[in-house]
C-alpha cells in the first residue's frame, strides 16, 4: 500500500461508495470538523493506551476558497497499533459533514472502549484496516512502521518483531521470512 495523500482523495480499496449524498443537520466547518477529528483521535488514543499517529486527512478539498469539490468524500488514515487504519465517509454531500461523521464514529469507538474495552474495540477495528493492493504487503505494514521510518527505526522494529516471531522462540518460519524480506526492501527503498 502506498503512503495516502490529503489530496487528491485516497478513498480505501475494497470499500464502496455512496452514489448519491445526502444532507446532514450538522452545523460544523471545515476547520470544526478537522479540528473534532484530530482531538477524537487524540483521545481515542488516550482512552485505548495506544497512541495514533501519522493522522492523515485526505479529500479534494485543494485550499481554494468558497470551492466545494465535486467528490465530497473524507478518508482518515492513521497508524494504531502498528497498522494503518481506515475511516471513510462519503454519505453527505459536503467534505466537513462527513468530516464530522467520522468524527462521531470515532467518539463511538471511545464508548465501545468504555464499556467493552480493548478487545471489542480491536474487533471493529479489524474492518478499519486499510487495506492493500492485492499482492504482497507493503514493508511498512509488515513491520507496523509510519510512512517517515528511518533505517534506524527499521532495524529497532525487525529487532522487536524477530524477538517475537523467530522460529527459535516458537515463531512461524513464514512469518520470520516476511518479516526479513520487509527489513530488507524497506533498508534499500530508504538507501541503508
Amino acid at each position: 500500500m502506498s503512503i495516502p495523500t490529503e489530496y487528491p482523495l485516497c478513498w480505501p480499496p475494497g470499500i464502496g461508495r455512496t452514489e448519491r449524498p445526502s444532507t446532514a443537520a450538522f452545523k460544523t466547518a471545515l476547520s470544526g470538523a478537522r479540528e473534532n477529528v484530530y482531538n477524537s483521535l487524540k483521545l481515542f488514543g488516550s482512552d485505548t493506551g495506544k497512541a495514533v499517529s501519522d493522522v492523515i486527512l485526505s479529500s479534494n478539498v485543494t485550499g481554494i476558497a468558497g470551492k466545494a469539490p465535486a467528490d465530497p468524500g473524507v478518508a482518515v488514515w492513521f497508524m494504531w497499533e502498528g497498522e494503518y487504519r481506515c475511516i471513510a465517509v462519503d454519505r453527505y454531500s459536503k467534505v466537513e459533514w462527513n468530516l464530522q461523521a467520522i468524527h462521531h464514529v470515532i467518539e463511538a469507538e471511545r464508548t465501545k472502549m468504555r464499556h467493552g474495552g480493548l478487545n471489542i474495540v480491536r474487533a471493529t477495528f479489524r474492518a478499519y484496516m486499510a487495506l492493500a493492493a492485492p499482492g504482497k504487503p507493503s514493508w511498512r505494514t509488515v513491520l507496523g512502521v509510519s510512512g517517515k521510518s528511518t533505517p534506524d527505526t527499521v532495524q529497532a522494529r525487525w529487532k522487536e518483531l524477530a524477538a517475537r516471531h523467530h522460529p527459535d522462540k516458537g515463531g512461524d518460519p513464514a512469518k520470520m521470512a516476511e518479516i526479513n524480506a520487509a527489513r530488507d526492501e524497506a533498508l534499500k527503498e530508504l538507501g541503508a
